[in-house]
């Protein structure tokens, strides 16, 4: 059996619980995604995704959408691509 490590980490009770359901519905336990992921940086040499700070425009875009701004809604999906002209 290979040796093991214990990690202890602190995050937000909501973000935890809001994750571990995701992750049960995938089938995986948290212990098996912080495995993937740190298998992952290991691969990649780095984090497998970018990490950036959004630029002004993107963080308008942001605000606005968090405010309900701007917003298109669509009854289904058949509407959504009848609007985006697919």
């Amino acid at each position: 059996m290979a040796r093991t490590a214990m990690i202890n980490a602190r995050t937000e009770r909501e973000l935890k619980n809001d994750v571990e359901a995701i992750l049960k519905s995938l089938g995986l336990s948290t212990t098996e995604a912080i495995n993937i992921f740190f298998r992952q940086i290991a691969l990649r040499r780095g984090l497998p995704f970018p990490v950036e700070i959004p630029n002004e425009e993107t963080l308008s875009v942001f605000r606005d959408s968090e405010d309900g701004k701007g917003l298109v809604v669509c009854k289904d999906a058949d509407d959504m691509f009848k609007r985006l002209g697919v």
